[in-house]
């Protein structure tokens, strides 16, 4: 009888288990909004004519420096730190790539079919054949790409 009993439960277990990975979904990081002044700690208290001021006009020293324009790699990465810490966690770089993900998963069950994704690559070679001679050169990928930024 506990043989039956410990069977059923754990047939039971596997079938929740089963269901749940099934209908599980990506989950979505969104840019985290700036907090709202208002909810910060210590807000209420907070006497905003008490701020403090400075009169910039009489002061002499050397000009700020001006800020260096991010190279290349500083925007690939600073793109991927969605928290500004310097390190770039497997959810921040995998949250950039949900959209696109989502526009190739066509039926939504969050599984990605070989189907689908040809289905996607053959529409963007069609998009990038532009003389439609069923090969794609150096000149049309350029033109493709160019228009794509």
């Amino acid at each position: 009888m506990n043989r039956m009993i410990l069977g059923a439960f754990g047939a039971m277990l596997l079938l929740a288990i089963g269901l749940f990975w099934l209908q599980g979904r990506a989950q979505v990081e969104e840019g985290a909004p700036p907090p709202d002044p208002a909810l910060l700690p210590g807000a209420a208290d907070a006497d905003t004519d008490a701020l403090p001021t400075a009169d910039v006009a009489g002061l002499e020293g050397p000009a700020p420096p001006e800020a260096d324009e991010l190279s290349r790699d500083q925007r690939r990465f600073f793109r991927f730190d969605r928290n500004r810490d310097g390190r770039v966690t497997r959810n921040e770089m995998l949250s950039t790539r949900t959209n696109a993900f989502r526009r190739l998963d066509k039926d939504s069950n969050n599984l990605l079919s070989f189907e689908e994704w040809a289905a996607t690559t053959a529409e963007r070679f069609a998009e990038m054949d532009t003389n439609g001679d069923g090969n794609v050169v150096l000149a049309e990928t350029t033109t493709f790409y160019r228009k794509q930024e």
